[in-house]
């Protein structure tokens, strides 16, 4: 894999970081963890219930997606998370050094809602997505690619900047 050794596959709900993340996995020949795995029970049971995370909550799913990446540091792994805020990309970064890099999946609203409106059996309603849009601190330092293509051509985007 090029340079960095753990891709953190980032953006809101919908925007295809499960989708993106097996896929480059797949080309780049490392594990793929989904970061929605991680979350505590709590959690699940807040957002399915139609209440969005806060800060305190998404802590301690932080730290272990953390924990995580640190293990993979070496042989490297693409783990997808929301990382919506640049204060949760800086405790996924912690330890990592210049080991990770964001890959960030940029799509309006309108693309996304129609996207979730058609997946079937996720934890995340539909009615949660415009407080996603509302946390999100898009990054200043990633990959920033468009979804408004296919998911290959997306995975492809992001294989050409890896090596750039």
């Amino acid at each position: 894999m090029p340079n960095k050794t753990v891709l953190i596959v980032m953006g809101v709900s919908g925007s295809g970081k499960t989708e993106i993340g097996k896929r480059l996995s797949k080309e780049l020949s490392v594990p793929f963890f989904d970061g929605d795995d991680f979350h505590p029970e709590a959690n699940v049971k807040k957002m399915s219930a139609g209440s969005p995370l806060n800060d305190q909550d998404r802590k301690e799913w932080l730290v272990a997606l953390n924990r995580l990446a640190v293990e993979h540091k070496d042989h490297g792994a693409i783990i997808a998370c929301s990382a919506l805020k640049k204060n949760y990309r800086s405790l996924l970064r912690a330890g990592m050094g210049n080991c990770m890099e964001f890959v960030y999946l940029d799509g309006s609203f309108e693309l996304i809602k129609s996207r979730l409106e058609q997946r079937k059996g996720h934890f995340m309603p539909l009615n949660l997505l415009q407080s996603q849009f509302d946390a999100l601190e898009p990054p200043s330092k990633a990959i920033t690619v468009s979804i408004d293509e296919t998911p290959a051509k997306v995975v492809k985007n992001i294989i050409k900047k890896l090596k750039d």
